[in-house]
Protein backbone atom coordinates (compact mmCIF):
# COMPACT_ATOMS: atom_id res chain seq x y z
CA UNK A 1 0.00 0.00 0.00
CA UNK A 2 2.97 2.67 0.88
CA UNK A 3 4.97 1.75 -2.38
CA UNK A 4 1.04 2.73 -4.52
CA UNK A 5 0.78 5.79 -2.12
CA UNK A 6 4.28 6.94 -3.08
CA UNK A 7 3.97 5.98 -6.92
CA UNK A 8 0.74 7.65 -6.62
CA UNK A 9 1.65 10.93 -4.56
CA UNK A 10 4.44 11.14 -7.14
CA UNK A 11 2.68 11.30 -10.15
CA UNK A 12 0.20 13.74 -8.91
CA UNK A 13 2.68 15.82 -8.18
CA UNK A 14 4.74 15.86 -11.70
CA UNK A 15 0.91 16.77 -12.71
CA UNK A 16 0.29 19.80 -10.65
CA UNK A 17 4.05 20.78 -11.78
CA UNK A 18 2.91 20.11 -15.19
CA UNK A 19 -0.64 22.05 -15.14
CA UNK A 20 0.90 25.14 -12.81
CA UNK A 21 3.46 26.03 -15.35
CA UNK A 22 2.70 24.86 -18.79
CA UNK A 23 -1.22 24.13 -19.17
CA UNK A 24 -3.46 27.21 -20.70
CA UNK A 25 -6.59 28.36 -18.78
CA UNK A 26 -8.69 26.11 -20.53
CA UNK A 27 -6.52 23.06 -19.98
CA UNK A 28 -6.66 24.07 -16.14
CA UNK A 29 -10.47 24.48 -16.44
CA UNK A 30 -10.96 21.46 -17.60
CA UNK A 31 -8.53 19.77 -14.94
CA UNK A 32 -10.76 21.65 -12.44
CA UNK A 33 -13.89 20.51 -13.71
CA UNK A 34 -13.03 16.86 -13.75
CA UNK A 35 -11.89 17.18 -10.47
CA UNK A 36 -15.22 18.75 -9.58
CA UNK A 37 -16.76 16.19 -11.24
CA UNK A 38 -15.38 13.24 -10.08
CA UNK A 39 -15.40 14.68 -6.39
CA UNK A 40 -19.19 14.97 -7.01
CA UNK A 41 -19.95 11.65 -7.91
CA UNK A 42 -18.05 9.74 -5.19
CA UNK A 43 -19.99 11.86 -2.92
CA UNK A 44 -23.36 11.74 -4.56
CA UNK A 45 -22.32 7.54 -4.42
CA UNK A 46 -21.91 7.56 -0.93
CA UNK A 47 -25.16 9.13 -0.19
CA UNK A 48 -26.72 6.00 -2.25
CA UNK A 49 -24.78 4.15 -0.12
CA UNK A 50 -26.29 5.14 2.88
CA UNK A 51 -29.70 4.99 0.94
CA UNK A 52 -30.16 9.36 1.24
CA UNK A 53 -32.35 10.39 -1.99
CA UNK A 54 -30.70 13.22 -3.98
CA UNK A 55 -30.38 14.26 -7.73
CA UNK A 56 -27.58 13.34 -8.69
CA UNK A 57 -27.98 14.97 -12.59
CA UNK A 58 -29.00 18.10 -11.38
CA UNK A 59 -26.34 18.61 -9.10
CA UNK A 60 -23.35 17.53 -10.96
CA UNK A 61 -24.77 20.27 -13.71
CA UNK A 62 -25.03 22.56 -11.46
CA UNK A 63 -21.31 22.48 -10.44
CA UNK A 64 -20.00 22.31 -13.70
CA UNK A 65 -22.14 25.29 -14.52
CA UNK A 66 -21.23 27.28 -11.18
CA UNK A 67 -17.28 26.39 -11.33
CA UNK A 68 -17.11 27.17 -14.79
CA UNK A 69 -18.82 30.61 -14.26
CA UNK A 70 -16.23 31.14 -11.46
CA UNK A 71 -13.37 30.56 -12.97
CA UNK A 72 -13.87 32.99 -16.02
CA UNK A 73 -14.91 35.42 -13.74
CA UNK A 74 -11.84 35.18 -11.94
CA UNK A 75 -9.51 35.00 -14.89
CA UNK A 76 -9.87 34.70 -18.41
CA UNK A 77 -13.27 37.02 -18.56
CA UNK A 78 -12.71 38.81 -15.53
CA UNK A 79 -15.63 41.85 -15.20
CA UNK A 80 -18.54 39.90 -17.01
CA UNK A 81 -21.72 40.31 -15.49
CA UNK A 82 -20.63 42.59 -12.10
CA UNK A 83 -18.77 41.33 -9.15
CA UNK A 84 -20.31 37.84 -8.79
CA UNK A 85 -23.06 37.81 -11.62
CA UNK A 86 -22.48 34.87 -13.09
CA UNK A 87 -22.30 32.54 -10.17
CA UNK A 88 -25.42 34.50 -8.61
CA UNK A 89 -27.62 33.58 -11.67
CA UNK A 90 -25.79 29.64 -11.33
CA UNK A 91 -26.68 29.37 -7.79
CA UNK A 92 -30.69 30.92 -8.51
CA UNK A 93 -30.77 28.29 -10.97
CA UNK A 94 -29.43 25.55 -8.98
CA UNK A 95 -32.29 26.32 -6.42
CA UNK A 96 -35.20 26.58 -8.52
CA UNK A 97 -33.79 23.52 -10.87
CA UNK A 98 -33.29 21.43 -7.39
CA UNK A 99 -37.46 22.95 -6.17
CA UNK A 100 -38.88 22.50 -9.54
CA UNK A 101 -36.75 18.85 -9.64
CA UNK A 102 -38.96 17.70 -6.37
CA UNK A 103 -42.26 18.46 -7.25
CA UNK A 104 -42.92 15.14 -9.62
CA UNK A 105 -41.29 13.37 -6.15
CA UNK A 106 -44.65 12.64 -5.09
CA UNK A 107 -43.28 8.77 -3.66
CA UNK A 108 -40.54 10.37 -2.31
CA UNK A 109 -41.01 10.75 1.43
CA UNK A 110 -37.80 12.52 2.14
CA UNK A 111 -37.94 15.94 0.42
CA UNK A 112 -35.74 17.70 2.76
CA UNK A 113 -33.19 15.32 2.81
CA UNK A 114 -32.74 14.75 -1.05
CA UNK A 115 -33.24 18.53 -1.48
CA UNK A 116 -30.47 19.42 1.24
CA UNK A 117 -27.60 16.73 0.58
CA UNK A 118 -27.94 17.62 -3.76
CA UNK A 119 -27.33 21.49 -2.68
CA UNK A 120 -24.47 20.06 -0.06
CA UNK A 121 -22.59 17.88 -2.74
CA UNK A 122 -22.25 21.26 -4.74
CA UNK A 123 -20.94 23.24 -1.78
CA UNK A 124 -19.04 20.75 -0.62
CA UNK A 125 -17.38 20.18 -3.51
CA UNK A 126 -17.67 22.62 -6.69
CA UNK A 127 -18.11 25.61 -4.57
CA UNK A 128 -15.04 24.80 -2.19
CA UNK A 129 -12.97 23.84 -5.20
CA UNK A 130 -13.82 26.57 -7.17
CA UNK A 131 -11.60 29.30 -4.22
CA UNK A 132 -8.64 27.66 -6.64
CA UNK A 133 -9.77 30.25 -9.18
CA UNK A 134 -9.68 32.75 -7.16
CA UNK A 135 -6.09 32.12 -5.57
CA UNK A 136 -4.88 31.64 -9.25
CA UNK A 137 -6.30 34.79 -10.59
CA UNK A 138 -7.48 37.30 -8.14
CA UNK A 139 -3.81 39.43 -7.48
CA UNK A 140 -2.43 38.91 -11.12
CA UNK A 141 -4.74 38.66 -14.24
CA UNK A 142 -4.09 36.48 -17.42
CA UNK A 143 -6.41 35.76 -20.44
CA UNK A 144 -6.04 32.66 -21.50
CA UNK A 145 -2.57 31.81 -21.64
CA UNK A 146 -0.72 30.34 -18.44
CA UNK A 147 -1.32 30.88 -15.44
CA UNK A 148 0.17 34.14 -14.28
CA UNK A 149 2.91 33.78 -11.82
CA UNK A 150 0.87 34.61 -8.46
CA UNK A 151 -1.48 32.53 -8.56
CA UNK A 152 0.20 29.53 -9.78
CA UNK A 153 2.83 30.12 -6.16
CA UNK A 154 -0.77 30.61 -4.74
CA UNK A 155 -1.68 27.46 -5.47
CA UNK A 156 1.20 25.48 -5.31
CA UNK A 157 2.18 26.43 -1.80
CA UNK A 158 -0.93 25.76 -0.93
CA UNK A 159 -0.63 22.20 -2.25
CA UNK A 160 2.38 21.83 -0.92
CA UNK A 161 1.66 23.14 2.94
CA UNK A 162 -1.75 20.73 3.13
CA UNK A 163 -0.02 17.92 1.89
CA UNK A 164 3.24 18.03 4.06
CA UNK A 165 0.82 18.11 6.49
CA UNK A 166 -0.88 15.19 5.32
CA UNK A 167 2.31 13.52 5.22
CA UNK A 168 3.74 14.60 8.65
CA UNK A 169 0.64 13.17 10.73
CA UNK A 170 0.86 9.65 8.39
CA UNK A 171 4.44 9.54 9.47
CA UNK A 172 4.16 10.45 13.10
CA UNK A 173 1.10 8.76 13.69
CA UNK A 174 2.54 5.48 12.63
CA UNK A 175 5.89 6.14 14.34
CA UNK A 176 4.74 7.28 17.62
CA UNK A 177 0.22 7.35 17.11
CA UNK A 178 -0.73 6.52 20.82
CA UNK A 179 -3.29 8.96 22.20
CA UNK A 180 -7.14 8.64 19.18
CA UNK A 181 -8.28 12.15 18.56
CA UNK A 182 -11.55 11.22 17.43
CA UNK A 183 -11.95 7.88 17.03
CA UNK A 184 -15.45 7.99 16.58
CA UNK A 185 -14.94 9.31 12.96
CA UNK A 186 -11.32 8.07 11.69
CA UNK A 187 -9.46 5.18 14.35
CA UNK A 188 -6.06 5.69 12.81
CA UNK A 189 -6.13 9.73 13.71
CA UNK A 190 -3.85 10.59 16.76
CA UNK A 191 -2.25 13.62 18.26
CA UNK A 192 1.10 12.55 17.89
CA UNK A 193 0.33 12.57 13.97
CA UNK A 194 -1.51 15.83 14.51
CA UNK A 195 1.56 17.48 16.40
CA UNK A 196 3.58 15.85 13.54
CA UNK A 197 1.60 17.69 10.69
CA UNK A 198 1.06 20.65 12.13
CA UNK A 199 5.21 20.51 12.82
CA UNK A 200 5.86 19.90 8.88
CA UNK A 201 3.07 22.09 7.63
CA UNK A 202 4.97 25.34 9.23
CA UNK A 203 8.44 23.68 7.63
CA UNK A 204 6.90 23.82 4.76
CA UNK A 205 5.47 26.95 4.95
CA UNK A 206 8.30 28.70 6.14
CA UNK A 207 10.43 27.17 3.48
CA UNK A 208 8.37 28.87 0.75
CA UNK A 209 9.10 32.16 2.69
CA UNK A 210 12.45 31.96 2.95
CA UNK A 211 13.49 30.84 -0.31
CA UNK A 212 10.97 33.24 -2.16
CA UNK A 213 12.09 36.23 0.24
CA UNK A 214 8.53 37.07 1.70
CA UNK A 215 6.72 36.73 -1.47
CA UNK A 216 4.21 34.63 -2.90
CA UNK A 217 4.33 36.73 -5.92
CA UNK A 218 2.70 39.73 -4.99
CA UNK A 219 1.29 38.66 -2.17
CA UNK A 220 3.33 38.87 0.76
CA UNK A 221 4.32 36.24 3.25
CA UNK A 222 6.66 37.68 6.42
CA UNK A 223 8.03 35.06 8.04
CA UNK A 224 6.17 35.52 10.89
CA UNK A 225 2.42 35.24 8.80
CA UNK A 226 3.81 31.99 7.27
CA UNK A 227 4.41 30.33 10.54
CA UNK A 228 1.03 31.30 11.30
CA UNK A 229 -0.17 30.39 8.25
CA UNK A 230 1.54 26.98 8.21
CA UNK A 231 -0.42 26.01 11.81
CA UNK A 232 -3.94 27.53 10.30
CA UNK A 233 -3.41 25.41 6.87
CA UNK A 234 -2.27 22.25 8.73
CA UNK A 235 -5.40 22.22 11.22
CA UNK A 236 -7.75 23.11 8.00
CA UNK A 237 -6.49 19.92 6.15
CA UNK A 238 -7.16 18.05 9.59
CA UNK A 239 -10.96 19.20 9.18
CA UNK A 240 -11.40 18.31 5.87
CA UNK A 241 -10.06 15.08 6.44
CA UNK A 242 -12.09 14.33 9.35
CA UNK A 243 -15.53 15.70 7.55
CA UNK A 244 -14.76 13.56 4.90
CA UNK A 245 -14.57 10.31 7.41
CA UNK A 246 -17.44 11.30 8.82
CA UNK A 247 -19.07 10.98 5.12
CA UNK A 248 -17.53 7.48 5.51
CA UNK A 249 -18.57 6.27 8.38
CA UNK A 250 -22.24 7.26 7.43
CA UNK A 251 -21.89 5.41 4.40
CA UNK A 252 -20.14 2.59 6.05
CA UNK A 253 -16.92 3.30 3.50
CA UNK A 254 -13.34 2.70 3.90
CA UNK A 255 -12.48 5.10 0.59
CA UNK A 256 -14.33 7.31 -1.83
CA UNK A 257 -13.58 5.27 -4.31
CA UNK A 258 -10.53 3.29 -5.92
CA UNK A 259 -9.97 5.97 -7.93
CA UNK A 260 -6.12 6.84 -6.65
CA UNK A 261 -4.06 3.22 -6.13
CA UNK A 262 -2.83 3.76 -2.43
CA UNK A 263 -4.97 6.63 -1.58
CA UNK A 264 -8.43 5.69 -2.12
CA UNK A 265 -10.53 8.30 -4.42
CA UNK A 266 -10.79 12.14 -5.52
CA UNK A 267 -12.14 13.15 -2.03
CA UNK A 268 -9.35 11.27 -0.55
CA UNK A 269 -6.79 13.37 -2.11
CA UNK A 270 -8.79 16.45 -2.24
CA UNK A 271 -10.76 16.08 1.35
CA UNK A 272 -7.64 18.51 3.11
CA UNK A 273 -7.55 20.73 0.10
CA UNK A 274 -11.13 21.89 -0.64
CA UNK A 275 -11.07 23.31 3.19
CA UNK A 276 -7.65 24.58 2.91
CA UNK A 277 -8.61 26.77 -0.28
CA UNK A 278 -11.18 29.69 1.00
CA UNK A 279 -9.01 29.49 4.37
CA UNK A 280 -5.98 30.96 1.91
CA UNK A 281 -7.75 33.35 -0.53
CA UNK A 282 -9.52 34.95 2.76
CA UNK A 283 -6.01 34.96 4.64
CA UNK A 284 -4.54 36.30 1.66
CA UNK A 285 -6.95 38.88 0.84
CA UNK A 286 -7.35 40.12 4.73
CA UNK A 287 -4.20 39.69 6.17
CA UNK A 288 -1.90 39.39 3.61
CA UNK A 289 -2.74 42.27 1.10
CA UNK A 290 -5.38 44.26 3.15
Amino acid sequence: MLKYRVISGLTIGAGVLLGLFWLPAAGILAVLLALGIGGQAEFYRMLRRAEIPAFTVVGTIAGIAFMTARFLKAGPCSGGMGPGGWERIVLVLTLLAVFVRQFPQKYNTRPFETMGCTLLGIWYVPFLLSFISDLMYTWEQGGWGVLPATGRLLVLYLIVVVKFSDIGAYTAGRLFGRHKMIPRLSPNKTWEGFAGGMLLSVAASVGFSVVLDGFLGKVPLPLGHSIVLGLILGATGVVGDLFESLLKRASSTKDSSAAVPGMGGLLDVLDSLLFGAPVLFVYAGLVLTR
